[in-house]
């Protein structure tokens, strides 16, 4: 395992994710930095997920797709280059919103030895398939949701 890291000012790690987060109560989008970023890094990628949706919906359920070509820096807050489509049927971030229970939300960072060449509104599997054979290092975050 490498030194890439996700954190959140947000939330910490397993803890409880605050309320304005969610998606109908503010779905405003959560600080996140990135350190230990290995060399050779051309892109990032990120994806948040619902994995507890399964049992309620029955499929994982996607929050935020989100991809950072070449210019980015440690803070990643707000300003992926492109971001993809959620469950949700919209483009960028979609905060927690669990429709039964409490949730486990689980934020994956990818650093990929190049760029994502995808055009915004692409769904997470096709993000997933343009990464592969590129991740060099993946970390998460998680967090947890009540309705």
């Amino acid at each position: 395992m490498g030194d890439l890291k996700l954190t959140s000012s947000a939330f910490s790690e397993g803890g409880e994710i605050p309320r304005e987060y969610g998606y109908k109560n503010g779905n405003k989008v959560p600080d996140l930095t990135v350190s230990g970023i290995p060399e050779g890094t051309e892109s990032l990628a990120l994806i948040m997920d619902d994995p507890d949706a399964m049992a309620a919906v029955g499929k994982v359920w996607v929050h935020w797709v989100a991809w950072w070509n070449t210019w980015f820096t440690d803070d990643l807050v707000g300003r992926p280059t492109k971001e993809g489509m959620t469950d949700f049927g919209e483009v960028g971030y979609g905060g927690p919103a669990p429709p039964d229970k409490r949730h486990t939300y689980v934020f994956k960072l990818y650093a990929l030895d190049s760029e994502l060449d995808l055009p915004d509104k692409s769904a997470k599997a096709d993000v997933e398939k343009a990464m592969e054979g590129h991740i060099i290092e993946q970390t998460t975050l998680e967090g947890t949701y009540a309705p």
